[in-house]
């Protein structure tokens, strides 16, 4: 089961990186790390999962959840600390 809010993780990861993380609202459960480097801390999600949330919790089809996360979260800048989306690589490649 995916959750979509988990705000204990948040507060955890806001104390172990700073209170500067941004969230993608709505997409707890898809949070698999925080990226660290030269840049900024910023949060990491699993897009199969994001979708995962939107079936389960939106009711969208498969289609319309990955257009509506390209259009609002991937493409979307909100500085130097925007999160980032990973799209995992299974056996099938």
């Amino acid at each position: 089961m995916v959750y979509k809010s988990k705000p204990e993780l948040r507060e955890k990861l806001a104390e172990n990186f700073g209170d500067d993380l941004l969230f993608a609202d709505t997409f707890d459960g898809a949070i698999i790390g925080v990226a660290i480097g030269h840049d900024s801390e910023r949060v990491v999600y699993d897009t199969r999962q994001m979708v995962e949330i939107l079936l389960q919790e939106e009711d969208f089809t498969e289609e319309e959840a990955w257009e509506y996360l390209e259009f609002n979260s991937f493409g979307a800048y909100v500085g130097k600390n925007t999160p980032i989306y990973v799209e995992r690589i299974d056996d099938e490649c």
